[in-house]
């Protein structure tokens, strides 16, 4: 590692921050060309691009200097501190909270862009990014101490074969993300068609209830979330693992706590779920597929039943009343068989990308730490050597 060399982030690129709204405005959810990233859109190193509020025009003129440009790298700086994600092409000139600093004029000649991604993401930058934090009861990140992260760099080539690498692999489990989003939106089509659209009168109203247990997932302190073992799941999706897991078979979730309250999650198998979710526990009507139950629940609007106004939530109770159309029984299984071969496919397609997602992780920290060697040609393709 002799051709290593250490370059402080600063000396490489410029570091800048974001807006936070005027005194005494709001975010909007009606869209307008003004989409405001927050560090809780942060998730996974991307943008949940689904989840953006939007900043009003009348008021966009205030903070209009502070957006961020396709490819600029940001990074969360208040509260959870080392968020990091790429700005893609849709978000091109997005505000910018002022919880998160913007990393831009990347100096092309020195380092790789996507390789720095990569090591502010990886295992040693966080640790160079928690050791530049400062307060313990809410952390800061000062924008002069993310200029004086520490950067080890192999010769440019080597960075770019080290980010064709990573990069390759994220490829691959974005593409097998996106076909699994439009198996399921197949699959949520002919549901609507055959059970929302061709709904008959006869069909039985039942209580949702009467159908299937709803009980709730069992605490689980965030201290206690590992980076490995089973899945977790809260009321925003699946957010980290534990040793243990309370159910073989996926289950349908509904999200009782805070402002996820309603949000339909559906568990991957062998999971632990934590008591910010209702668990819908196929168990009563045995003619009622988990197939059915599953696109039922997506199609249906569950926040119909939040109580509280300072802290929204949704009981046992309150969910045993909502309304479960069940079809004839024939059809339901037909539904099933035409959806099985969707889901059967999605179910590879998750484990094909934890295969990838283990890989990639498992290479990261010995990428950046000179561990495992890129070897690269004139035309930097690359190829791992131990």
């Amino acid at each position: 590692m002799s051709e290593w060399k250490e370059i402080e982030l600063g000396q490489v690129a410029d570091v800048r921050g974001g807006k936070r709204l005027p005194k005494g405005e709001a975010l909007s959810e009606f869209p307008t060309n003004h989409p405001y990233i927050r560090t809780r859109d942060i998730a996974n190193h991307k943008i949940k691009i689904n989840e953006l509020l939007f900043v009003p025009d009348d008021i966009f003129s205030s903070i209009s200097n502070y957006t961020v440009e396709e490819n600029d790298l940001i990074i969360s700086i208040v509260g959870t501190i080392g968020l990091c994600a790429v700005i893609p092409k849709e978000l091109h000139l997005a505000s910018l909270t002022e919880n998160c600093a913007k990393i831009v004029n990347i100096n092309n000649k020195q380092i790789n862009r996507t390789f720095l991604f990569y090591y502010l993401i990886s295992e040693e930058g966080q640790a160079e990014i928690e050791s530049r934090s400062v307060g313990s009861t809410q952390p800061k990140l000062p924008l002069y101490n993310i200029k004086s992260i520490k950067i080890p760099v192999p010769p440019l080539p080597e960075q770019r074969a080290i980010a064709s690498v990573l990069s390759s692999l994220d490829d691959k489990i974005d593409l097998l993300h996106r076909e699994n989003k439009t198996l399921e939106a197949m699959a949520e089509t002919l549901f609507r068609q055959w059970f929302v659209e061709e709904a008959k009168d006869e069909w039985e109203d039942a209580k949702l209830g009467e159908v299937v247990t709803i009980t709730y997932g069992k605490n689980l302190p965030i201290k206690k979330l590992l980076k490995s073992g089973y899945p977790v799941f809260g009321g925003n999706g699946q957010i980290g693992f534990y040793n243990k897991y309370l159910y073989v078979e996926p289950q349908v979730l509904v999200s009782c706590r805070g402002e996820a309250s309603g949000k339909v999650n559906i568990s991957l198998p062998r999971s632990f779920i934590t008591n910010n979710s209702l668990i819908l526990v196929r168990d009563k009507r045995k003619e009622i597929t988990f197939e059915y139950l599953k696109y039922h629940s997506l199609n249906y609007d569950f926040t119909l039943h939040i109580s509280g106004s300072a802290q929204p939530q949704i009981t046992i109770d309150n969910l045993y009343d909502a309304a479960f159309l069940i079809p004839p029984v024939d059809l339901i299984n037909k539904f099933t068989e035409v959806v099985r071969g969707c889901e059967e496919k999605r179910a590879n397609n998750l484990k094909q990308i934890h295969t990838l997602e283990k890989l990639r992780d498992t290479l990261l920290p010995k990428l950046m730490s000179g561990e495992v060697r890129v070897k690269y040609e004139e035309e930097e393709m690359a190829s791992c050597s131990a």
